[in-house]
């Protein structure tokens, strides 16, 4: 279980997420105001490994916009979208209904999700890309996932690779742009502070609360929590490319995606795990 630290952490990226929220629905980053393309945040081995969608029941938790719940709505399934931060599921629900796509979204912490959705099992769960890290609690986090789902049904996690977080993506004064580890690959030394006055989008500063905390989580830790929850780990994928570009050296491929130039590295991983 979180501690009362943990618990007045997560209370505190909650404000922060509810700050950003106007920001990245106004940023070029996020680009809602024009042709949406959610798909644009999926890699293609994504949907290889989802699979058919259609007609199945499939949770997006810690959903932010919704952006990735729209594209699962789009492929036939009856999507529901999952996330602490009451600004953000407003964005969510107003972005479902302009692009006429019939998507439930529920404002819940993802440790509450099984209260707050009453019981209800899905297909597929899936979450990541800049989710674990805002959970303390991997052990408790696989425990909700478990139960979320139904006998048979699949959990699909998409997540930042824990090297891409250690690494630092701004050089220090006096240091040049090499990428450098700056930040634990390995959990196991608390939270990590950072200033949220700016978000990763384009757009102001925030207005209103700015602190984050992030907790590091290292693949054997992800591995771990979910085989100990009772699921069985399918398959894991490691990928040199992100939907946009981090640092300023990175190419484009012909994915759209970007990758950094030699050596490669795992910039993104995936994993599927059964129940």
């Amino acid at each position: 279980m979180p501690s009362a630290e943990d618990e007045r952490l997560m209370r505190a990226n909650q404000a922060n997420w509810d700050a950003r929220t106007p920001v990245h629905v106004a940023s070029r980053f996020y680009g809602l105001d024009e042709d949406l393309r959610p798909e644009r945040w999926f890699a293609a081995f994504e949907w290889e490994d989802l699979g058919e969608l259609s007609g199945r029941d499939v949770l997006h938790l810690q959903c932010h916009l919704g952006t990735e719940t729209l594209a699962l709505a789009r492929r036939g399934a009856r999507a529901v979208g999952l996330d602490f931060s009451a600004a953000s599921v407003t964005a969510a629900r107003d972005l479902a209904a302009k692009s006429g796509l019939d998507v439930a979204y529920v404002q819940a912490n993802v440790y509450d999700a099984v209260t707050v959705l009453e019981g209800r099992r899905f297909d597929v769960v899936y979450t990541g890309k800049g989710a674990l890290c805002y959970l303390p609690d991997l052990d408790r986090w696989a425990d909700v996932v478990a139960e979320l789902l139904r006998p048979g049904g699949r959990l699909y996690l998409v997540e930042f690779h824990p090297l891409l977080n250690a690494l630092g993506p701004k050089p220090g004064p006096g240091e040049g742009p090499e990428l450098l580890l700056r930040h634990d690959y390995l959990e196991g030394s608390g939270p990590v502070h950072r200033d949220g006055t700016y978000t990763y989008t384009d757009g102001p500063a925030l207005e209103g609360a700015t602190d984050s905390h992030e907790w590091t989580h290292g693949l054997g830790e992800v591995l771990n929590a979910l085989t100990d929850a009772g699921l069985d780990v399918r398959r894991l994928r490691e990928s040199d490319e992100l939907p946009w570009p981090r640092w300023p050296h990175m190419v484009r491929t012909d994915s759209g995606w970007w990758r950094l130039p030699e050596p490669r590295i795992p910039l993104l991983y995936s994993l599927l795990a059964v129940r």
